[in-house]
């Protein structure tokens, strides 16, 4: 798979943004390694987890991305307001993904606790950043390969 010839838009949360630059960092990493150049990858910035879904919507109607990927970090806290952030963020995500026909990869992570989100966003292949980001090049080359579209 190479993300060669294809652009991709990063919408990331600055909200726990220690762990969701480490996702960010995963998913350039990845973008490299399939042959992306640093032209083809624009980096968003948002407040948090909740503003993702809209933003990703607006840059895949730009028509100027091929795919776009979410990051964020998520972690429980004493109140039900971890549960509405993160359906929220997972369905706005994904209606825009089908409202727009454009691939949006979900890199948000949900976890119970700092400790769970670092984990998940490590520096090896487990980083969740890295996962979406390599899931992205797969959507665009099988779209390309079935479809036509893309790049």
């Amino acid at each position: 798979m190479s993300a060669r010839g294809f652009r991709f838009a990063l919408i990331a949360s600055r909200w726990n943004d220690a762990i969701v630059s480490a996702l960010i960092e995963g998913a350039k990493r990845a973008l490299t390694e399939t042959s992306a150049d640093n032209e083809s990858v624009e980096i968003f910035r948002v407040p948090g987890a909740f503003e993702i879904a809209l933003c990703a919507q607006k840059a895949a109607e730009s028509g100027k991305f091929d795919a776009v990927i979410c990051l964020g970090v998520i972690i429980r806290g004493e109140t039900p307001h971890f549960e509405y952030i993160a359906a929220s963020a997972a369905r706005g995500i994904n209606e825009a993904s089908l409202r727009t026909g454009v691939p949006l990869l979900f890199g948000v992570i949900t976890a119970d606790n700092v400790e769970q989100a670092n984990d998940r966003a490590g520096g090896d292949q487990s980083n969740k950043g890295y996962e979406a980001a390599m899931a992205a090049v797969e959507m665009v080359n099988l779209f390309r390969r079935s479809f036509g579209d893309g790049g």
